[in-house]
């Protein structure tokens, strides 16, 4: 009996919920030239003032995954969701008497519920299958009820990067409505609206433009009263202050903004999405101005928090 890869990826940005940490126990903190805080696995130069930082263990993600168990002259094929969110599975199975088998279900928060039952006899051979999985209701609409919060401290200002129109990396539907703001390392970023934190990463350490990091981005993701759920990236390593299952208000200190995983520079990448049939899409969002207004955020044009 074995397992193929996903069909598909949960997240747009972070490439598996229960993405791995690095195999390092310690990480250490130094200033480059710039003055620009520098994390890495190894040492600065001899003399170098620098700090080491144990990599603390934290919540673990939680799982979402297909099991396969034994029952009564069948396979059982079982959703596991652990998340405290609604996840739409889709399932595709070869049996071992050569026949394909497929099945959709919506399985509660927290809760195992069989796809399929898959029979199988001495000498049929071995059962194949392929997931993938979505996360929110797949009747999610987003639907919040006053214009979101800039994610940073009252009264600051950032500058947007990226947003609608400009597309430089944020091309697909899972990401086309995502704002990338300018801040350095260590800024307070803040919820943009209240919900339940689903899942966090904090131990990633590296940034850059190697693709082979792009799975190394820590991030705070949070589910929304409506389905839809907002992904707060690239944070800077070990300062997530949230756990999976804590609510959260709007206008809350979250964790504080950093350059991990992929990434050119210094940044928040905020996104918010829903399940659009059996799709991760993003949605376009405006954020709250003076007197309560709505701000369309635009390319280089500063967002300030009111």
């Amino acid at each position: 009996m074995s397992a193929v890869r996903p069909l598909l990826l949960a997240i747009a940005l972070i490439h598996a919920i229960a993405a791995a940490p690095p195999a390092v126990a310690e990480v250490y903190r130094y200033k480059d030239q710039r003055g620009n805080w520098v994390y890495a696995d190894r040492p600065p130069a001899a003399g170098q003032p620098a700090e080491s930082l144990p990599v603390k263990s934290g919540a673990a993600s939680p799982r979402i995954a297909v099991e396969a168990l034994s029952a009564n002259g069948a396979v059982d094929l079982v959703a596991v969701n652990e998340c405290r969110c609604v996840v739409e599975f889709a399932i595709k199975v070869r049996g071992g008497d050569g026949q394909e088998r497929t099945a959709k279900a919506v399985v509660p928060e927290r809760s195992r519920q069989v796809l399929l039952a898959v029979p199988t006899a001495p000498g049929m051979g071995k059962i194949t299958f392929d997931y993938g999985y979505v996360i929110g209701r797949p009747d999610a609409v987003h639907a919040p009820g006053r214009p979101y919060r800039a994610p940073f401290a009252l009264a600051q200002s950032f500058v947007v990067t990226q947003a609608p129109p400009l597309a430089i990396t944020h091309r697909d539907a899972a990401s086309r409505n995502a704002i990338d703001i300018a801040m350095p390392v260590g800024t307070a970023v803040h919820a943009a609206r209240e919900g339940v934190v689903i899942n966090v990463a904090h131990r990633f350490f590296r940034g850059g433009l190697d693709t082979t990091i792009s799975d190394e981005a820590n991030f705070v993701q949070v589910l929304h009263d409506d389905g839809t759920n907002a992904v707060y990236a690239h944070l800077q390593m070990d300062t997530i202050r949230v756990r999976p299952g804590q609510r959260v208000e709007r206008g809350e200190y979250i964790a504080n903004s950093g350059n991990t995983g992929f990434s050119s520079g210094p940044h928040l990448h905020f996104v918010v999405s829903r399940n659009a049939g059996f799709r991760s899409e993003s949605v376009p969002v405006v954020f709250e101005g003076p007197g309560g207004a709505s701000v369309t955020p635009r390319p280089d044009r500063a967002l300030t928090a009111y």
